[in-house]
């Protein structure tokens, strides 16, 4: 990975580690002295910190194809693009079942709920990763006929995720936007389905979603 790429993936873990820091600052000492201890754990900073500090070496991770030799017959292009479309997809899907689907259910994002500040963090994050990531499965998705095919119509829908993320981190998502988010990742796995690519859900590491 470029020095200049690992310095990013480390500015963006610096910049979590800080907000997470200051949120927890803040929600100690809210109006009329009110403590709201519980909202981010200790232990939760502290893995932010062990984020920002370790060396963040996500790449291959994030798009675990990247490593792969590059294909030549159109055979092996074919299932090169399979497989690049597969690790997206089940990237996407995992973030956003673990860091927005999950908490949303149990109600972490809720006004007054216990960690709702690292929850909606994560959840921003996870839902700028998430749109990142069906993009490039688009994009992988054009090296095979079929899959190309099956998956064109949820382009426009994808594209209306772009701004999930902010959303989901300020608290304004509403269940019109996640239902919609579900909704694009059932549609990608039918199309990785039918034409031969199922995807399997992928949970990245928080530090993978700072990426």
């Amino acid at each position: 990975m470029p020095s200049t790429a690992r310095f990013r993936r480390a500015v963006t873990a610096l910049v979590l580690s800080t907000a997470l820091l200051t949120g927890a600052t803040a929600c100690g000492s809210g109006g009329g002295g009110r403590t709201q201890s519980g909202d981010v754990s200790a232990e939760a900073v502290a893995a932010a910190e062990a984020a920002a500090l370790a060396p963040l070496a996500a790449e291959a991770a994030v798009d675990p194809a990247a490593a792969e030799p590059t294909p030549t017959t159109s055979a092996e292009r074919q299932k090169f693009a399979k497989t690049r479309f597969v690790a997206n997809a089940g990237l996407a899907a995992g973030a956003t079942y673990q860091w927005i689907i999950k908490p949303y259910r149990e109600g972490k994002f809720k006004k007054g709920a216990k960690g709702r500040t690292f929850a909606l963090i994560k959840a921003g994050l996870a839902g700028a990763f998430a749109y990142n990531r069906l993009k490039a499965a688009v994009d992988n998705a054009k090296g095979d006929p079929l899959l190309s095919k099956a998956v064109a119509p949820l382009t426009a829908g994808i594209e209306s995720l772009k701004g999930l993320g902010s959303k989901l981190r300020k608290g304004n998502a509403s269940d019109a936007d996640l239902s919609s988010l579900q909704n694009v990742l059932t549609g990608v796995k039918d199309a990785g389905k039918s034409a031969g690519a199922p995807v399997t859900d992928q949970v990245p590491s928080l530090s993978q979603l700072g990426g």
